[in-house]
């Protein structure tokens, strides 16, 4: 039988959503043309702050210093994991040399880019472990500038925690910008910092929106929207666990989509009659987003098989994927369309998010069909070169010219014809289209 909807999203997580292009250009325009005066007047206006920009060096330390020491003993313990995890990554990177016919060389190299601007959300919530994730992948790919922009609190300035974590992680400039000004600061090279060569870390849809709009002229981590989770889960998952992870995730924001896909109706109805008094028992912040995103954006999806589950789960695509259910290796085999596994309830899309070590920068609104998450990979060019001998490259020079001219391109025909007339000129060589 078709799978059965016993709760369907009436919204998309691009559902009102809203044109904010034109707005989002109109003030990376000003900001490009206006310099940092200009950022400047957009931080007064949006951050309602007229602080200092550039932390210095005493105000990094005296941030550092109101962190409470256990806090700071657990962002060292995050920042360790996503660390020991970015290295592991790094280590699975060679430069790569074969010889493809004799006397030609090519070969493959990874460089890391220089300068990576990594933004840092601190609004509703002050993302601690974004700087973590952002920071600390540049550090371990080798980039030689780091700056991080995160919004600065009316009168105050930066959580002092999201100061600790990029510093210790390594960011070279730490920035009080917030929203579209502290993307462009970044990518123009504002208040003395290098100009970024690539953009990443997560943000509301104007952060998203400048990122987007800048792509080309630097790189981009992914074009991100709202987060969005999905739970597998069979007759053996516990349902309040389930219907908490969901829960927990849904409290990012009211358009964040989560999704239980089971083949288990009891299971299903169970998450469905629990959802309700945990998101009650939020916080009134965290209660109002979640209630929202549970009622406009949530799906509750009844299959018939297991396999019927897993091809469901990779149509989401979803951000995060979490698997309570049996034969754990099956499932890590058969899954193919996600941003990030975690297998088993002993493992939870929170674990991710803030401190076991993989990345949470992820794909999300489907995007997890055709890339992953933020790694130390995201941070290196992988560019290749060639090497030749004379006598090397003359079958490739023979081949070049006469492709050439079939295509129509006789400046790249001439420039195989004057080495081969130069290295061989006693040698006669059909180089026509047709030879």
């Amino acid at each position: 039988m078709p799978i059965e909807y016993l709760k369907k999203a009436d919204l998309t997580s691009e559902s009102g959503a809203g044109d904010v292009r034109e707005l989002v250009q109109g003030i990376l325009d000003d900001i490009e043309q206006g310099g940092d005066e200009a950022a400047l007047k957009y931080a007064a206006k949006f951050d309602k702050y007229e602080g200092n920009i550039v932390l210095t060096k005493e105000e990094i330390e005296a941030a550092c210093d109101k962190v409470p020491q256990k806090l700071k003993e657990d962002i060292q313990f995050a920042h360790a994991n996503v660390k020991r995890f970015a290295e592991a990554q790094m280590s699975t990177l060679s430069d790569v040399e074969c010889e493809i016919v004799p006397g030609l060389l090519a070969g493959q190299k990874s460089i890391p880019v220089n300068a990576a601007g990594c933004y840092v959300p601190g609004g509703r919530y002050s993302h601690i472990a974004s700087a973590i994730m952002t920071v600390t992948t540049a550090k371990v790919a080798g980039c030689d500038n780091i700056v991080v922009c995160s919004p600065p609190r009316p009168e105050i300035g930066i959580a002092p925690a999201i100061i600790y974590a990029a510093h210790i992680a390594g960011a070279d400039e730490i920035l009080a910008l917030g929203g579209v000004q502290g993307v462009a600061a970044m990518a123009f090279g504002l208040f003395g910092q290098p100009e970024a060569n690539i953009l990443v870390g997560p943000g509301n849809q104007f952060v998203a929106e400048a990122k987007r709009i800048l792509f080309g002229r630097v790189g981009i981590d992914m074009f991100a929207g709202p987060t969005d989770s999905l739970v597998l889960a069979d007759s053996t998952a516990d349902p309040l666990i389930a219907a908490v992870d969901l829960v927990g995730q849904a409290e990012h924001g009211y358009n964040s989509p989560v999704w239980l896909v089971t083949d288990d109706r009891a299971v299903a109805e169970k998450v469905m009659e629990l959802v309700p008094g945990l998101i009650a028992d939020l916080p009134p912040v965290n209660s109002e987003n979640a209630f929202k995103a549970w009622r406009d954006y949530a799906e509750v999806i009844l299959c018939d098989t297991r396999e019927e589950m897993a091809a469901t789960s990779d149509s989401y695509a979803p951000e995060h994927l979490t698997v309570q259910a049996e034969d754990l290796d099956w499932w890590q085999d058969r899954l193919s369309c996600y941003g990030s596994l975690f297998l088993g309830e002993e493992t939870t899309v929170a674990f991710g998010d803030k401190a076991s070590g993989t990345n949470h920068v992820l794909p999300t609104s489907g995007a997890a069909n055709y890339t992953g998450g933020l790694s130390v990979h995201k941070y290196m060019k992988i560019v290749t070169w060639q090497r030749a001998t004379r006598d090397g490259c003359k079958p490739i020079a023979e081949a070049t010219a006469r492709i050439s001219r079939l295509e129509g391109m006789e400046g790249h025909a001439r420039s195989a014809d004057i080495r081969l007339k130069k290295y061989f000129p006693n040698e006669e060589f059909d180089l026509s289209a047709n030879g």
